[in-house]
């Protein structure tokens, strides 16, 4: 499910849905939940879009145009569309599978494995297949542990030994606590792994409910836990690769920022360069990032920080920050503590800190962002935290769309 609006990301979400979203420097963020597929064998994939879908289309058919119809592989783009006289657009997670049923039909699979394209994270699908297979189970959900204090965003679970589901709670205001732990909540990923038969059957009589909302967190699981042999499979438990219980949800500025920037650490959680689970992206013709200048007061470095492909670091400063394809720091500018998204140039003389530049900004010489809160408040969007989040717009430059 890759159709989503996005909104907490503010103006990030403004030219793309959250999935295409710029990550880590040469990612989008629907490049991990599609590795997470291809690398733990499931090789049939459908794509729900609908918000602002082209950058994500365009992405799809450029990075992952490899799969061989004649090995039974296909990643197929299912937009949004009026397909039956009542359809409209999608009303929910439940809803935007039910629409695209006879689609999904055709293939006949055994399982339907219902996947967020949103988040960031590793994990083998594999094993959750098998220990779905294994518990006889109608559904099993992908779970991981989160603090007690933000388990309030989340779907909250409560099982019995046997990892059964005995309890849920939609975002509650006063979440339980995992058993045997004080101090975390055992939430849901947004992963759901369905027998086919099951699946449909009730899709079918969700559709027909006017109370509804249509979601698999809101309405499928509530209405369906306590009657069927409803499983839990934790994230901490089946890994995928060394990360094991690494998982984000990367739906705010803050939460963003935070993210991209663990990347830089010297043992981040995420770890990008385990060969044994590749993160898989369309790869831009650019040369290699250069580094220039080496005057006492005039020196081209970057320390602590991630630098992607195209970058020119002109006689200038970054520390403990993570730069996207083809941007340029021009001399005697200091990036601190900022993302930088692809095409962004940086003018002289510049000081930007705790910041998001979003793609293509062109940052006038001598302007300073991050140092004085109230003074970006008046021009760019500034999260509780304090992180700074300029936009091309907000700089009264041209927006580029459905890049």
């Amino acid at each position: 499910m890759a159709g989503g609006r996005g909104a907490r990301l503010n103006r990030l979400t403004a030219r793309h849905s959250k999935p295409a979203v710029p990550f880590g420097g040469k990612y989008r963020i629907i490049d991990f939940t599609l590795s997470n597929c291809i690398n733990s064998g499931v090789h049939k994939i459908c794509l729900l879009t609908q918000y602002r879908s082209h950058s994500l289309i365009r992405h799809i058919e450029r990075a992952w145009s490899f799969s061989r119809d004649e090995f039974g592989e296909f990643i197929e783009l299912l937009p949004a569309q009026e397909r039956y006289e009542s359809a409209s657009w999608y009303q929910g997670t439940a809803d935007s599978v039910y629409q695209n049923l006879d689609i999904i039909q055709e293939h006949q699979p055994s399982y339907i494995l219902v996947l967020a394209g949103d988040h960031i994270y590793k994990m083998d699908y594999g094993m959750m297949i098998s220990t779905h297979i294994a518990s006889d189970a109608d559904v099993t959900v992908g779970c991981v542990d989160v603090p007690l204090e933000d388990a309030c965003q989340f779907g909250v679970i409560q099982i019995n030994d046997a990892y059964r589901i005995i309890g849920f709670q939609e975002k509650p205001a006063d979440p339980r606590p995992k058993p045997g732990r004080e101090d975390v909540a055992l939430a849901s990923m947004g992963i759901y792994l369905f027998s086919t038969e099951f699946l449909v059957e009730i899709l079918k009589e969700d559709a027909q409910s006017k109370e509804s909302s249509h979601d698999f967190g809101k309405d499928i699981l509530p209405s369906i836990y306590k009657d069927h042999r409803a499983f839990v499979c934790p994230l901490s438990d089946i890994g995928g690769s060394s990360d094991y219980g690494y998982w984000r949800d990367v739906g705010t500025v803050d939460a963003y920022w935070q993210a991209n920037l663990e990347l830089t650490g010297i043992t981040p959680p995420l770890n990008l360069y385990d060969q044994k689970w590749p993160i898989r992206s369309h790869q831009y013709q650019l040369p290699p990032a250069k580094f220039i200048f080496d005057d006492d007061d005039r020196r081209g470095m970057a320390v602590d920080s991630m630098v992607s492909a195209g970058c020119i670091i002109s006689g200038s400063t970054v520390r403990h920050s993570l730069l996207s394809n083809n941007v340029r720091v021009n001399s005697f500018s200091l990036v601190e503590d900022s993302v930088l998204l692809p095409n962004v140039v940086i003018g002289r003389h510049c000081h930007i800190r705790k910041a998001i530049i979003d793609s293509d900004c062109r940052i006038p010489e001598g302007m300073r962002i991050g140092l004085d809160l109230q003074e970006d408040k008046e021009r760019f969007h500034v999260t509780p935290s304090g992180v700074v989040l300029v936009c091309p717009d907000m700089l009264g430059q041209k927006v580029r769309y459905g890049i």
